[in-house]
């Protein structure tokens, strides 16, 4: 098979397409034949060592496609089943071995593109939004990079919560998409402080240093920052009295691994998340599409945030 390896941490030019053995599954795994695997910015901080991984690696965290072969002691998967995961390395490759309680079945109705454009993203919005802080009608929700792939969805799910919703994008083109996900209102990222300064109940944060501080600025007394990722660089450490100061402020660094490290959660968030895409309440926006062999140019684009919504690679 063909696989995309990581031999030492760098820019997009050490993300190398190769050929590997076929992989074969141990107890309690299954082997799968990957139909797509999601891009996301923690496989960029895989590849360049901002989250060191034992070298060398398979990087891709998410995907979805058949099963082809299952291992001793594995009971509630078969072959030919199409399932999904997120959160187990080896995705970027043309198969990959995942633990068998990892895996989640995809509903028919759901293509296998869109169930691994869905898992690590859809996921970690699921618990942002039921779990970390749990939208309540008439919540007023501050999504930061509304047009990326995270940003829609954070969108569609505080929307079906009956939030208000603001986003903050950069171009009128994203805009345009902040809004067709459901945003109430779209600011740029020069004014979004001081128009929101003290009315926001959450502020969903992936961008990180660049909007951190301003999302302080905009929270209510009591309110929460839930920091779930740093496409813009890190956030330099936090006095824990600037919480004190800005209204006994909340903060939070949640991640997904600890949101569905229990089966019947894994099952439950993923369930969910089909049941909205299968009913149309859900849109899943897959914006590109390239060859596995394409990985460096998938990396570059989203790095530079050339793109919006979900970036796959397929085999």
């Amino acid at each position: 098979m063909h696989a995309i390896i990581v031999s030492a941490q760098g820019g997009p030019e050490v993300l190398e397409y190769v050929e590997r053995p076929d992989p074969v599954p141990g107890d309690g795994e299954v082997v799968i034949d990957i139909a797509a695997s999601g891009v996301n910015f923690i496989d960029i901080y895989h590849r360049s060592g901002a989250y060191p991984l034992p070298l060398p690696t398979t990087v891709g965290s998410e995907g979805a496609g058949t099963v082809s072969a299952v291992g001793a002691g594995v009971r509630d998967v078969a072959v030919g089943d199409i399932v999904a995961w997120a959160s187990v390395l080896g995705s970027y490759a043309e198969k990959a071995v995942v633990p068998a309680d990892r895996v989640v079945p995809v509903p028919d109705g759901v293509p296998a593109e869109v169930a691994a454009a869905a898992m690590l993203q859809g996921m970690t919005a699921h618990y942002l939004t039921h779990s970390t802080y749990a939208v309540q009608e008439g919540d007023q929700v501050l999504v930061h990079a509304g047009a990326g792939g995270m940003g829609q969805l954070l969108i569609q799910l505080a929307k079906l919560k009956g939030a208000k919703v603001y986003s903050t994008v950069s171009t009128n083109e994203k805009e345009k998409l902040a809004r067709e996900a459901g945003a109430d209102e779209v600011l740029r990222y020069e004014d979004f402080a001081e128009a929101l300064r003290g009315k926001i109940d959450v502020v969903y944060d992936g961008v990180g240093a660049a909007t951190f501080d301003g999302g302080l600025e905009a929270l209510r007394p009591r309110g929460l920052m839930a920091l779930y990722g740093a496409a813009s660089g890190p956030v330099p450490p936090v006095d824990p009295q600037t919480l004190n100061k800005q209204g006994s402020l909340f903060l939070t660094r949640p991640t997904l691994a600890h949101y569905i490290a229990e089966r019947t959660e894994l099952l439950q968030r993923a369930s969910d998340l089909f049941g909205w895409i299968g009913s149309g309440r859900l849109a899943i926006n897959i914006s590109h599409r390239y060859p596995l062999a394409d990985a460096r140019q998938a990396h570059e684009d989203l790095s530079a945030r050339r793109t919006t919504g979900k970036l796959l690679l397929i085999p």
